[in-house]
């Protein structure tokens, strides 16, 4: 059974800081994220996702992050069009890449859900790239930009998904940007 709140560019971003933070995220890091995003236990125990299949979606969630995720954001007053075109363009590379044809799949006891990959026997690699590409379009479709990017505290760095509603978010949580607030009022002070 799909998971309540299933939220697919969240299991994007999410992998992609773990790897980004730790480049060599082990075998049952990787499994233990993708259960905590819906995935079952049994689908990721060490005989269905083993260190080759880790090897291989450690590698997509690096080309993830390269090619879509940390594009350079130039701050705020530049050409947010740009940065939002590169995103458009670099995802349908990527759904070319992976042979993208949106298909209806229900598999394991799952309700019918949207398919992106190739079928339904195809690797963790072109799986993550596929509906993580689907699902970060959707998101740039919704809202009309790139909601997503890089804590702008030279402290955090983390990656975000800001989909809330208000003007776009510049820092990965409340407690970043009060604390960068609150550095910048003391350097005022001075």
């Amino acid at each position: 059974m799909v998971k309540q709140g299933f939220r697919p560019a969240q299991r994007a971003i999410d992998l992609a800081d773990a790897v980004r933070a730790t480049p060599g995220l082990s075998r049952d890091a990787l499994a233990e994220l993708l259960v905590r995003h819906g995935e079952r236990p049994v689908d990721v125990a060490a005989g269905a996702f083993d260190e080759g299949d880790a090897a291989a979606l450690r590698g997509a969630v690096q080309r993830l992050l390269d090619d879509v995720l940390t594009d350079p954001d130039p701050g705020p007053g530049a050409d947010a069009d740009a940065r939002t075109d590169r995103a458009a363009h670099a995802l349908n590379r990527l759904l070319a890449d992976c042979g993208a044809r949106p298909r209806l799949s229900r598999h394991d006891g799952q309700p019918w859900h949207l398919h992106v990959d190739r079928g339904d026997d195809v690797g963790w690699a072109d799986w993550f790239l596929a509906s993580s590409a689907l699902a970060l379009a959707q998101v740039l479709t919704e809202y009309g930009r790139a909601a997503w990017g890089t804590c702008a505290s030279p402290r955090c760095g983390t990656l975000f998904l800001g989909t809330g509603p208000g003007s776009p978010r510049r820092y990965c949580s409340p407690a970043c940007a009060s604390r960068e607030r609150v550095a910048a009022h003391r350097r005022r002070m001075r």
